[in-house]
């Protein structure tokens, strides 16, 4: 069962446990399904890959290729910034309430539901 998790795809975070602690770098991707986040360059592994002979031109080279290796999303906080000085936060919702219009023109009150940083209260 896929959980949903604070960390979005393209926020910036900063490593705060393991072999990578105090790395920053932005999200490639989101794994719901295992609690984890793909940071780039972060946590990077050596893949030995094989020479695949498909013929013509569809075969790939082998060789030693580095990439990310995910990481679980506890090890990871979300960065903000605070009067110029880049500090981690953790993440909140808030609802707030908002106006929206219908087809034939008249108009409501809705809620939407807003990513804060939980250290200064503003939308991420």
């Amino acid at each position: 069962m896929a959980k949903n998790l604070n960390i979005k795809k393209g926020d910036t975070v900063r490593v705060i446990a393991g072999r990578d602690r105090g790395a920053e770098g932005k999200v490639i991707s989101v794994q719901p399904e295992t609690s984890r986040v793909i940071v780039e360059g972060v946590n990077r592994i050596k893949r030995h890959t094989k020479v695949v002979q498909q013929g013509g031109r569809g075969g790939t080279g082998g060789g030693i290729v580095t990439k990310e290796a995910a990481i679980h999303v506890s090890n990871v906080a979300l960065i903000v910034e605070v009067d110029g000085v880049k500090k981690t936060s953790r993440i909140g919702f808030r609802r707030d309430e908002v106006t929206k219009k219908r087809p034939d023109g008249s108009t409501y009150t809705s809620h939407r539901s807003t990513r804060i940083a939980r250290r200064t209260d503003e939308e991420i």
